[in-house]
């Protein structure tokens, strides 16, 4: 599903404009985005977590030369997955 799908779905749903769907999304994720920039986590109970994790540095091969490369160490977002959504996927 894409960004216009989902808010297809969402103005469906809810009874809401595509427009304040959209806007709606847009929302969310800009604070989702924020958050994780502060390094704070977005729990949302029974869907999942949002957080940020600090990927070790490591020695990775550059494939055109075989000479090692240094890759520092770097945050990355996480979604974890919570109860609620794992246990509603597996049926």
């Amino acid at each position: 599903m894409n960004r216009q799908e989902l808010i297809e779905r969402m103005a469906g749903k809810t009874g809401l404009t595509k427009k304040d769907c959209g806007t709606a999304l847009d929302g969310f994720l800009s604070i989702v985005t924020e958050a994780l920039q502060a390094r704070e986590d977005v729990k949302l109970v029974g869907f999942g977590s949002f957080e940020v994790k600090l990927r070790a540095a490591r020695t990775a091969c550059n494939p055109q030369t075989k000479e090692p490369v240094e890759i520092p160490a770097h945050p990355i977002p996480v979604f974890k997955a919570g109860k609620l959504l794992k246990d509603s996927v597996a049926g």
